[in-house]
């Protein structure tokens, strides 16, 4: 229509602002393209239209204002609130339930899992740091015994204190040193990241601990946890270090019981940080949309009901009153460049880059289902992306000369993340770049790990799984537009591309999930790993990408 035109023009009637504005909407529903190939007439309007959207920072803030500052939004208390409260509860917590500390059996466990024990079983334990909902954390152990980065002159001595007593007579006859050579253990580590704000955590009616998990690669492809150890701070100061404790694997009468326990405050650990941290007319605007929808909205109702002093978040997720401030500790190590999956694998030392492999990385564990099918998907993706980008930038002055893109990426480091717009390793934008079911992965402890002599103890020789079920309570919060978004026909071509790419992904997934020669894709439970589906139908499936980051 208007593309590729060599003039374009347009009778302005005096005072048609609305005329003016309504003819810019249709043009941009129809057509993306760069500030720079916008027609000389709509020019100024374009620009005009970019400043309303965005307001001047004064005055009141209107629903159409794209801001950043949340404060400014604000529900009055009363019945919309309380409304709005019930129904984003509602959202968030429809994938999960509230135990009624009765009986296991009231735990409401995944439908395919036909034994119902499986979770309760070491390999399934192991399977869920892989194929569960927070499989980004865990990384390959490098040194032994592991290290802290915690400041000792603060902390005191915080280095774990599994022994190779712990651990070496499990290691199918290799020792520490060839088990570390052979990139055979792993570790999943909570430790750095709880004990700085652990003392306070457990003022409240949260009782937990500081962990390390650490983890033997099996001649099957499949993780068997060796030890796992519990840290609290040092009663006389931070500065006296930890007091730590270490458990290994048991299978039968309180030894075992304790081990499950064990298990539970690391899942615990797990939980939360996957609760807290793991949540125009312009073609690059119209790419990223569909994939930020209601975000503002939700994250202005989240600060005022979620994550609010003494929101859901804060009832229900193991630090408690501190997790927000948690959350901004842990922020504060956060790098922009490190949040992409292959980097994020480098960096946990779960892959190295290699030319010859598929996608330019080769896995240290095969078996690993969140990676595989997360780099297949991510490469479609970044094929999908590159098509679209490079119809509308042709080369990289495009883009230098681009100034409502520059003008973007200069807000979204100043404005967005403006404690670290300084930091150098932000992009240059000069060329074109099972938690339903509670007692598996619980996310708060109500209690320590019972000592030997204590009506806790003699409880848990008696009743283990009432025992198990008091240290881990009910959690109330344990829950591309279709083609018509432009006319140009290339763009289009790529995005039908893209379907048939995550389509054929899709059946990859489903072969593998169905060859049992990959042992942590259905574990004991027997429920494949589907989390990475790119499709899904209505409703709660335990599958599908979400289009959008809002819940």
């Amino acid at each position: 229509m208007f593309r590729g035109m060599a003039e374009f023009t347009l009778f302005v009637i005096p005072g048609s602002t609305l005329l003016i504005s309504t003819i810019l909407s249709v043009f941009s529903s129809l057509i993306r393209c760069l500030p720079s190939e916008t027609p000389g007439p709509l020019r100024r309007y374009r620009e005009r239209e970019l400043v309303n959207l965005s307001g001047d920072g004064t005055g009141e803030l209107k629903e159409w204002h794209r801001f950043y500052d949340y404060e400014g939004f604000k529900v009055p208390d009363g019945p919309l609130l309380d409304k709005l409260r019930r129904t984003f509860l509602l959202r968030c917590s429809r994938n999960l339930f509230v135990l009624t500390g009765k009986d296991s059996s009231s735990s409401r466990r995944p439908k395919s899992s036909k034994d119902k024990s499986a979770w309760r079983t070491d390999k399934e334990f192991a399977r869920e740091m892989l194929a569960g909902l927070n499989p980004i954390l865990i990384r390959l152990l490098q040194e032994f015994p592991p290290e802290s980065k915690l400041d000792p002159e603060v902390y005191g001595n915080q280095n774990s204190s599994i022994t190779k007593e712990h651990i070496e007579n499990h290691l199918d006859g290799l020792t520490i040193n060839k088990a570390l050579e052979k990139k055979r253990l792993f570790i999943l580590d909570h430790h750095n990241t709880l004990m700085p704000n652990l003392r306070r955590i457990n003022t409240t009616s949260t009782k937990t601990y500081a962990s390390r998990t650490v983890l033997f690669l099996k001649d099957d492809g499949t993780l068997k946890p060796q030890a796992i150890e519990l840290s609290l701070p040092h009663p006389d100061g931070d500065k006296f270090g930890a007091v730590s404790k270490v458990y290994t694997p048991a299978e039968h009468g309180v030894e075992g019981s304790i081990w499950q326990l064990a298990k539970a405050y690391a899942a615990v650990n797990d939980s939360g940080h996957h609760q807290l941290l793991s949540h125009c007319c312009h073609p690059i605007n119209k790419l990223l949309d569909p994939h930020f929808r209601d975000t503002m909205n939700i994250n202005a109702l989240a600060r005022q009901i979620l994550i609010n002093a003494g929101g859901v978040v804060e009832s229900t997720v193991y630090p408690s009153k501190y997790a927000m401030e948690m959350s901004s500790v842990v922020y504060k190590n956060w790098v922009f460049t490190e949040q992409a999956l292959p980097a994020d694998l480098i960096n946990r030392g779960m892959a190295e880059k290699d030319s010859d492999a598929p996608h330019g990385l080769r896995l240290v564990l095969d078996d690993y289902p969140y990676a595989v099918d997360g780099l297949e998907i991510w490469s479609a993706i970044e094929t999908w992306v590159e098509d679209y980008c490079s119809f509308y930038y042709k080369t990289d002055e495009m883009v230098e000369k681009d100034s409502e893109l520059q003008s973007w990426w200069k807000e979204l480091r100043e404005e967005g993340h403006g404690d670290k717009k300084d930091e150098p390793w932000w992009p240059k934008m000069h060329t074109y770049p099972y938690a339903g079911f509670l007692p598996n992965r619980p996310t708060i402890s109500r209690r320590f790990m019972p000592e030997e002599g204590t009506p806790e103890y003699e409880e848990l020789k008696s009743n283990p799984e009432k025992a198990f079920l008091k240290t881990i309570t009910a959690q109330l919060q344990t829950l591309l537009d279709t083609p018509e978004w432009t006319q140009d026909a290339t763009p289009l071509k790529a995005f039908e591309k893209f379907r048939w790419k995550l389509a054929d992904i899709e059946e990859n997934i489903i072969k593998r999930n169905g060859d049992e020669k990959f042992k942590n894709r259905v574990g004991p439970v027997k429920m494949p790993y589907t989390l990475l589906y790119p499709t899904s139908k209505g409703g709660l499936t335990g599958k599908g990408i979400p289009n959008s980051v809002s819940i």
